[in-house]
């Protein structure tokens, strides 16, 4: 761990949709390793208050900047915002943020498509396009796509999420090969069920429906996908980002790294 905190130490972050869930997670702990990081995301103002607040105990620099990056505006202001604090821009890039919807193809909101592929796969596109020249010039940077088992594998009714993650796959490979032997790096991890609030929503009412206990019902939910019969943690994604931003990860690039308690092995 010492040689982690060295080598990441002063290091600028971005981790987009940050403010909950695995985003948070990762900004913690990219924190914990005294990384510089900049929050994206939307939430409660005492909320989002309180996490810089939390995150400024480490004496780093913290900031927060909620620009809407279903919008080209938004991903283009964020990078602005960014650049005119940290003029070479950012030495690892996160892109986490991520929103579901379920609907039959025949019945899927165009409206609500445009805006899905617009935070998970355009976002990620125009972020590496406009930080990846600084990182070439460093010779060192960490671009780590947040996605999904649905970037490798389907399921019905969930269109856009699965048709984004695929196309994310793609970009984490052709950023991959047009950054070899530069010192910047381009993967995707993807896990399965996530411990995440939302999905400890899905589980308490799947236990009040069902007449359950928490974790009964979450055994079931998980049955048939995930041999494990457990969640992945949050803290275990941000530990994974810590993996892929080390020097034993350096020869690691343009792959799409599974942690999803089994459920692609079968």
């Amino acid at each position: 761990m010492a040689c982690h905190l060295k080598g990441l130490a002063g290091k600028v972050a971005l981790v987009t949709g940050s403010t909950s869930g695995i985003g948070l997670s990762i900004v913690n702990h990219l924190a914990d390793l005294r990384c510089n990081v900049i929050l994206n995301g939307f939430g409660e103002t005492k909320h989002i208050e309180d996490v810089q607040t939390n995150l400024k105990r480490q004496n780093i620099k913290v900031n927060f900047f909620e620009d809407d990056l279903s919008t080209v505006q938004g991903n283009l202001t964020l990078c602005d915002n960014i650049y005119r604090i940290y003029p070479t821009g950012v030495d690892i890039l996160v892109n986490n943020a991520g929103i579901q919807h379920v609907s039959p193809v025949e019945t899927f909101p165009t409206a609500k498509w445009e805006q899905m592929i617009g935070i998970m796969l355009t976002s990620p596109f125009l972020l590496v396009q406009k930080f990846l020249q600084e990182m070439k010039h460093k010779e060192w940077g960490r671009i780590i796509n947040i996605s999904s088992v649905h970037g490798l594998v389907a399921s019905p009714y969930k269109a856009a999420y699965v048709s984004a993650k695929h196309g994310l796959h793609g970009l984490t490979k052709v950023v991959a090969l047009e950054t070899a032997g530069t010192g910047v790096t381009c993967n995707a991890i993807c896990p399965g069920f996530v411990d995440t609030p939302i999905y400890q929503k899905q589980v308490e009412s799947r236990s009040q429906n069902d007449g359950c206990s928490y974790d009964e019902a979450s055994r079931r939910i998980l049955q048939l996908n995930h041999p494990t019969l457990q969640p992945v943690g949050t803290h275990q994604v941000a530990k994974f980002v810590e993996f892929l931003c080390s020097e034993a990860a350096s020869q690691i690039t343009g792959s799409c790294l599974t942690m999803d308690g089994g459920w692609t092995a079968r």
